[in-house]
């Protein structure tokens, strides 16, 4: 059985070299730690983890709560954690918190009692008080989450742009009675809102109190929605909604009413995820670059573990698009 030592030789470097690459410490170049890697597959070395964790009380891994993992957005943003994360040896442990208060804070626990290095938040539910307590306890960030009062770096989107240039964008495709559908539950949610009615002030437009439809999440959410919206009177002619998901719904219960889409209704989504392409017809979405948030987010995570100070607030905004298709 190969030993360090036996790597140390076959890489040509000294023992404590060695040790620093498998430790993950900071201030080893890019070309030792390939050498050290290299030799370390060569001879099937395998450090022994358990003693590992023993002697620098880390567990290489890092907690990632999301609200729900049947949503696509969360799987592609965990892909773009995992690349950067296992490129350093690190593992992901993935908490669904299912938006449960109580399941959150025990995920919390798993930072406080040292069961992991780091934790990431996806979305909040709790308040921020609660939150906040946990910040001696280990690195923590919000990814695509936001809260103004936050004193973690936070990695996100300009969720009021993004949405301010889609209404913007149905707007000026004609649309002038435009319903709105997304969360308001927490300040992602709220900035969202903020942006349609940023657009639609802009215009000079209105906004009838029915045309807007809080908290749906889903594809049956979609569905529902556009039943409620064909029994109105006064319908609208476009719907802003919160997510390809609850886009997604929309379109598949128009087919099923006979109504035509973008003809009768336009519909826009948000993230882009891949169904948005192989929609018929294809959807108009706000472009959100998801792994590219998560793999910011990750490389943010390891800065904060390799220098502790680092864990003080700091925003981080990537960019956000409006791409055009056939449901506008």
């Amino acid at each position: 059985m190969a030993t360090i030592e036996d790597v140390a030789k076959r890489a040509g470097l000294s023992r404590s070299t060695v040790s620093r690459v498998i430790n993950h410490h900071p201030y080893v170049s890019e070309k030792k730690k390939k050498l050290v890697y290299d030799a370390m597959k060569e001879l099937e070395y395998h450090p022994n983890s358990s003693a590992q964790r023993l002697r620098t009380q880390k567990t290489d891994t890092i907690a990632v709560l999301v609200p729900r993992l049947t949503n696509p957005f969360f799987p592609f943003l965990i892909e773009g954690l995992e690349m950067i994360a296992v490129e350093y040896g690190f593992q992901l442990l993935i908490c669904q918190t299912h938006q449960d208060k109580e399941k959150e804070l025990n995920f919390l626990n798993l930072l406080q009692t040292k069961q992991v290095d780091g934790l990431i938040f996806t979305s909040i539910e709790n308040d921020w008080e609660t939150i906040a307590t946990y910040k001696e306890c280990g690195p923590i960030i919000l990814c695509n989450e936001y809260r103004s009062e936050a004193t973690f770096p936070v990695v996100r989107l300009d969720q009021v742009k993004g949405s301010y240039l889609g209404t913007r964008h149905l707007i000026e495709k004609g649309h002038k009675k435009i319903a709105y559908c997304g969360g308001t539950a927490s300040e992602l949610g709220i900035d969202r809102e903020k942006g349609f009615r940023k657009a639609i002030n802009e215009f000079s437009l209105e906004v009838r109190e029915e045309w807007v439809f809080r908290d749906p999440y889903s594809i049956d959410c979609g569905k529902r929605v556009l039943r409620e919206i064909q029994v109105m009177e006064d319908r609208p002619t476009a719907i802003f909604t919160g997510s390809d998901e609850i886009a997604a719904g929309i379109i598949k219960q128009a087919k099923t009413l006979g109504v035509k889409i973008p003809e009768e209704i336009a519909v826009i989504g948000f993230d882009d995820q891949p169904i948005a392409e192989l929609m018929e017809p294809t959807l108009t979405t706000i472009r959100q670059p998801i792994k590219e948030m998560g793999q910011k987010t990750m490389e943010v995570m390891l800065s904060m573990l390799n220098n502790p100070s680092g864990n003080e607030k700091q925003i981080i905004e990537l960019p956000i698009q409006v791409i055009s298709r056939e449901s506008v």
